[in-house]
């Protein structure tokens, strides 16, 4: 089983930003480092959707259109059903064990995110699982 990537907003973020910081290089050259290792590369769509609302808020079409060939070139995993209902009961659950990830009327991205990497890979994530972990590229 190769290792499946789910790319967050920051990453993403910086990965398709035209402006070449040091931040922003070292997440390009972690990305080329963990394609050519075979990892599985997932956008999110709702990491898309955070990312690219910002791009069009700040009208940078430049990175919309490296969002958009990035699109082609990993794979695209869009937001089903199944994925909001996980992400109903990850919000659910968060909340009744007092551990709020984001204000109670917002959409919170992050369990949205939770549930699609849960059904992706056939299982709920949670910190003690052998079979998933979370880092910092």
């Amino acid at each position: 089983m190769s290792l499946v990537i789910l790319l967050d907003a920051g990453p993403l973020g910086m990965i398709t930003n035209p402006r070449s910081s040091p931040e922003n290089q070292a997440c390009k050259n972690w990305l080329t480092v963990v394609a050519s290792q075979g990892a599985d590369i997932v956008i999110p769509e709702i990491t898309d959707y955070e990312v690219r609302r910002e791009l069009i808020r700040a009208g940078r079409k430049q990175g919309l259109a490296r969002l958009d060939a990035l699109k082609q070139l990993l794979r695209y995993q869009p937001i089903t059903t199944s994925v909001m209902l996980k992400a109903a009961e990850f919000w659910a659950a968060a909340r009744n064990a007092g551990k709020q990830s984001a204000s109670d009327a917002s959409l919170d991205a992050d369990m949205i995110l939770a549930a699609q990497a849960g059904v992706l890979i056939g299982t709920a994530p949670t910190r003690s699982s052998p079979q998933q972990t979370s880092a910092t590229w």
